[in-house]
């Protein structure tokens, strides 16, 4: 005697491993595998991808006039820092040097992250690019994004010509 499918199961449309052994499914014919030619352009991108990017841990908060983003970057020279930005979203880029020559067998702990780091962060506010402001000191790395007020009004002249 067959029993009553869960709920869930109907909902998702699983079945349990038993069921299928009972419905005697068809199986379907191996297809045959044809290998995808590659091209240079896909290896190049593979040799660039091999080296695995860590993500960078960010505090994002705001206040009335600004958005502000907070970065631990310690030891990552500024020319190996990239923010980009527009307005709702900013990328981190960067890469962090190791600076020592110890073998791998010589440390008792390494949780340091070295190599290349990224962060994309969408922002809940559109920013004023061209007042965004970026500072490091001490190793912390202090984004200010002025908000965007969509409310603020100009008044302009009628000049006759």
């Amino acid at each position: 005697m067959k029993e009553k499918r869960s709920f869930f199961e109907r909902l998702a449309g699983s079945i349990s491993l038993d069921e299928d052994k009972e419905r005697d499914l068809p199986v379907k014919q191996k297809e045959e595998y044809t290998p995808v030619k590659k091209n240079s352009r896909d290896e190049a991108w593979a040799d660039e991808s091999s080296q695995e990017e860590g993500e960078l841990s960010v505090d994002v908060y705001q206040t009335d006039k600004e958005i502000v983003i907070e970065a631990m970057i310690a030891g990552v020279k500024p020319e190996d820092l990239h923010l980009s930005i527009t307005r709702d979203m900013v990328t981190i880029k960067g890469k962090r040097d190791s600076n020592s020559q110890i073998p791998s067998d010589d440390y008792f702990y390494k949780e340091l992250y070295w190599g290349p780091f990224s962060r994309t962060i969408l922002l809940p506010h559109e920013i004023e690019i061209e007042e965004a402001e970026a500072v490091e000191k001490h190793g912390l790395l202090i984004i200010r994004l002025p908000k965007l007020d969509k409310e603020r009004q100009a008044k302009l002249r009628v000049k006759s010509i």
